[in-house]
């Protein structure tokens, strides 16, 4: 087994690899950007080594400093991650010629599969079932689109370097194909150097079913069984979970079988994910292979029992694979929901900023790494957390937006939601916005529930999934007034004045202060008068009056607890700016608060414009200076992390001035363009 190897990535999946390869007594080696100077993967590991700039261009993706870097630190062998250049022949290459060990599949391996179009090709000479398309090398526009017609509407356009759902369009009429084809390269020019396309056809309510595969230098090859990832946003995973709902055990058999037989027609050794799409009735295709291991390898090994790092790390030390087909059984069920700075509200827009509060809830018996060893004995821990990051970390525009995976375990599929769900009620988060409270709906979302899976499904729940905000229950503002009350009583006793007229305890000569609290959210306002009194307050919400009693604060000031009506309550609570930030047992809350006379006199018109929606970079123009536009029509494309964003007109007018250029940084918020509204 190896003494040293060094991680040549950043995030929770090297955080992953240094907690297994530390139990296993193997010394771990970082590198990092400067974005990661301070990044748990880099305290985690026994040595650390700067790579260069943030962009991971100049850092990350620079396999000749990782070179570099794992000779001069004496490392034996290098651990590409998932991302990056984990799936880079070259690089996997370039590791076995300098002496090195490359921990997963040889360079030919990744060759034969990382290119869409070859490894469908491949498939098909080892009679995998593929979908109707093209795969081949002409990439003229003018034929592609000749080809899509021949293969007939809707189609789908995919990056054949690509991966994570970047370079993919769907089309369905004729007339769309080509601006869809000219995005679609462009994003898969930026993401993966390389702007080639495949076209298949779309197959109709497609469910996305994975096989999770393990191949050793021995000629020993196993599938973990199946992942079933069909909830998707933007043709990216947002939930996985195994086994797959409505798996029959002889389907089960089949997919594995093609699975491993398409792992041996390249020789693959260590982890791989072999993708399929199947339909409603159960028929699968083969879609691609990934040539590395996946984020979702949690779910396998919740299900397994086994740590799937450490089989790569015993295979790559020339082991044989830990156990054979006969041995490997599912236990029970598990779930991982993609915990992410982003706003589902605003189409998924990416979300930056530093945690400001971080607030997991607890992993019962996991470490990050450790798994359940499937003895039998017991049954597997219920929560895992896989995070690369900490309280104060900051999410930036560099990098994938993830902020953790959150699995649980459960005897069954109903078990497995339902502890997600009150998980995903203990996540604290403040700084950038997430999309856990639409994690939470999605798990009592009928059609998740009831396993009626597709890919389409978060669009087709749009309404139940994103529904339009409601007005907050007098309990919750009754604790929104507990916070503010014990807030300010904090600020007294941490700078007391000494003067009794100035303290906001409620006393007055001959009688207690009544004052109104002003909460908001979007355009409605929502008053609460607070009664003081001797042992208590009440609070009157609307014609509901609620006595607040017993009331105090944690010693870290986030936290508030009392009674409201004789209920006991828990609270998370943050002030931050105008924003009050609630976490109740009924899920996250958050009201703006501003205190009486804090903006009398200011102008509150803002006006108007088109303007950035996330931080980014401008990688098309589509409009001109002068010009008229109708409503919708597209006016500029910016860049996020590696994903492409259209951002179009909100009404008719005239485009007057562009701001920026294609190539350039821009912050979220400012102007993109002059616009004049009709």
């Amino acid at each position: 087994m190896f003494k040293t190897i060094l991680i040549a990535n950043r995030g929770e999946i090297a955080c992953r690899v240094a907690a297994t390869a530390r139990r296993m007594g193997i010394r771990t080696i970082a590198v990092y950007s400067d974005a990661d100077a301070r990044a748990r993967h880099v305290a985690m590991c026994d040595e650390a080594w700067r790579l260069g700039p943030a962009p991971a261009r100049e850092s990350y993706l620079r396999s000749d400093l990782v070179l570099e870097i794992a000779q001069k630190a004496g490392a034996e062998a290098i651990h590409p991650g998932y991302g990056f250049l984990s799936e880079n022949e070259a690089f996997a290459r370039a590791v076995t010629d300098a002496g090195l060990v490359f921990i997963g599949p040889p360079a030919a391996a990744i060759a034969a599969m990382g290119s869409k179009s070859a490894a469908k090709a491949l498939m098909e000479k080892a009679q995998v079932p593929l979908v109707p398309g093209y795969h081949g090398d002409n990439q003229d526009p003018g034929y592609l689109r000749g080809q899509a017609d021949a293969i007939g509407y809707p189609v789908l356009i995919k990056a054949s370097a690509g991966g994570g759902g970047k370079g993919m369009r769907i089309v369905t009429q004729a007339d769309q194909f080509d601006t869809a084809l000219a995005s679609c390269k462009r994003e898969a020019a930026s993401a993966f150097s390389d702007d080639a396309v495949l076209i298949e056809r779309y197959v109709q309510r497609p469910r996305h079913v994975e096989i999770q595969v393990f191949g050793d230098r021995h000629g020993n090859c196993v599938y973990l069984f199946e992942r079933d990832c069909s909830v998707q946003r933007r043709h990216q995973k947002v939930i996985e979970e195994a086994p797959a709902p409505g798996m029959t055990a002889q389907r089960r058999a089949a997919m594995g079988e093609a699975a491993v037989a398409a792992a041996r027609a390249v020789g693959y050794e260590g982890a791989g994910t072999v993708e399929f799409i199947t339909d409603q009735d159960g028929r699968f295709y083969f879609m691609e292979m990934n040539t590395r291991l996946q984020v979702e390898h949690p779910v396998t090994e919740m299900i397994t029992g086994h740590d799937l790092v450490e089989w790569q790390l015993r295979v790559a030390a020339g082991e044989p694979l830990p156990a054979t087909q006969e041995q490997l059984a599912i236990r029970g069920h598990a779930i991982e929901a993609r915990v992410y700075a982003e706003n589902p509200e605003k189409g998924f827009l990416p979300s930056t900023g530093r945690l400001e509060h971080l607030r997991a809830p607890a992993a019962v018996g996991f470490e990050i790494g450790a798994t359940p060893r499937g003895n039998g004995a017991a049954d597997p821990a219920g929560v895992r957390i896989d995070s690369g990051v900490r309280e104060g970390d900051s999410i930036s525009p560099y990098y994938d937006p993830m902020i953790a995976k959150l699995i649980v375990w459960g005897r069954d599929r109903e078990q497995a939601i339902a502890r997600m769900s009150t998980a995903l009620s203990d996540y604290e988060i403040v700084g950038p916005a997430t999309n856990v409270a639409f994690l939470k709906r999605l798990m009592h979302c009928d059609a998740f529930a009831g396993a009626d899976l597709d890919t389409g499904l978060i669009e087709r729940e749009r309404a139940a999934l994103l529904p339009a905000a409601g007005d907050p229950e007098p309990g919750v503002l009754a604790q929104a007034a507990a916070a503010v009350l014990m807030l300010e009583r904090a600020g007294d006793a941490a700078a007391p004045s000494g003067d009794p007229w100035a303290a906001r305890s409620g006393w007055r000569g001959g009688a207690w202060l009544s004052r109104t609290l002003m909460f908001g959210r979007g355009q409605r306002q929502f008053p609460v008068r607070v009664d003081y009194a001797k042992n208590g307050y009440t609070v009157h919400v609307g014609d509901v009056a609620v006595c607040l009693a017993e009331l105090a604060l944690d010693a870290d000031g986030r936290r508030v607890r009392g009674l409201t009506g004789g209920e006991a309550f828990d609270t998370g609570a943050m002030l931050r700016g105008e924003t009050l930030h609630l976490f109740t047992a009924q899920g996250a809350v958050q009201l703006a608060y501003v205190p009486a006379l804090a903006h009398v006199g200011e102008d509150a018109d803002t006006g108007g414009g088109v303007t950035a929606p996330m931080p980014g970079k401008v990688v098309a123009i589509l409009c001109e200076a002068g010009k008229r536009v109708e409503r919708g029509a597209p006016l500029v494309v910016m860049e996020a992390m590696k994903m492409e964003h259209t951002i179009n007109a909100p009404s008719a007018g005239t485009v007057s001035e562009l701001l920026f250029a294609v190539g350039d940084q821009v912050p979220e918020g400012a102007p993109l363009l002059a616009f004049t509204p009709a």
